[in-house]
């Protein structure tokens, strides 16, 4: 499903440069729910746009779903985000003056879908998520717990192979956290990939493998006995 060997990557600081992932290699089956930890400056981040065809590597192979990602034009990378991945973000990145319905149907309008069957579909998303009730409600009276429940939604409406969730519960109290992660484990008890980028032990646990980063490097990948949120929710 994914498949990364050997993967650099360096940004230009003035006249020095900040080697930032030092030969990354990794890979996701199909299915798999995997958390990558790391402090602040361990190069998780820039993996995950690495991942999310947001930023190129300098060196090394990024194969996703059997794709070479490689020297892609901004159109292409575009293409392929909207056929291969469905992003959640810790700041959910909504569109205010969208509702809810709106905004869960809006990888179907960049996928060509007709109009009738993207809003049957992002309704669809919505039920799933909890929030058939609130679909006409704009972001601004949504709580944080809504918010994010809308933002799965629209990244699972255009049905992507991988989830990519970055920081899913930072905005998020313990509660409404756990009722998250309850969502994204549900997700992929249906045989969805999904990788979370999180700081957090509890959510990390709530996964089914541990990669660390540190330094550009990673330090350990773990498989681990999968803590379910439904109990503490």
């Amino acid at each position: 499903m994914i498949e990364i060997k050997d993967l650099h990557k360096s940004y230009k600081m003035g006249s020095n440069s900040l080697h930032v992932l030092k030969g990354i290699n990794f890979k996701v089956e199909e299915g798999e729910l995997v958390a990558i930890m790391g402090s602040s400056g361990s190069g998780k981040s820039t993996l995950l746009n690495i991942l999310g065809m947001l930023d190129g590597a300098d060196s090394g192979e990024y194969t996703l779903d059997g794709v070479p990602i490689k020297n892609l034009s901004e159109t292409k990378a575009a293409q392929y985000r909207n056929k291969f991945l469905g992003f959640i973000f810790q700041s959910f990145n909504l569109i205010n003056y969208k509702s809810a319905v709106e905004n869960v149907a809006l990888p179907l309008y960049y996928q060509k879908v007709p109009r009738k069957e993207r809003q049957e579909k992002a309704m669809q998303y919505l039920e799933r998520v909890g929030l058939k009730p609130w679909a006409d409600h704009l972001p601004s009276e949504l709580s944080g717990g809504q918010k994010q429940r809308v933002a799965i939604a629209r990244a699972m409406a255009a049905e992507p192979k991988v989830l990519l969730a970055d920081e899913p519960t930072g905005a998020l109290d313990s509660k409404t956290s756990y009722e998250v992660m309850d969502l994204i484990q549900k997700i992929n008890d249906e045989g969805n990939t999904i990788l979370v980028v999180t700081h957090e032990e509890d959510i990390a646990h709530m996964c089914k493998r541990i990669v660390h980063l540190k330094d550009g490097v990673i330090v350990e990948d773990k498989k681990v006995e999968q803590v379910r949120a439904e109990q503490y929710v």
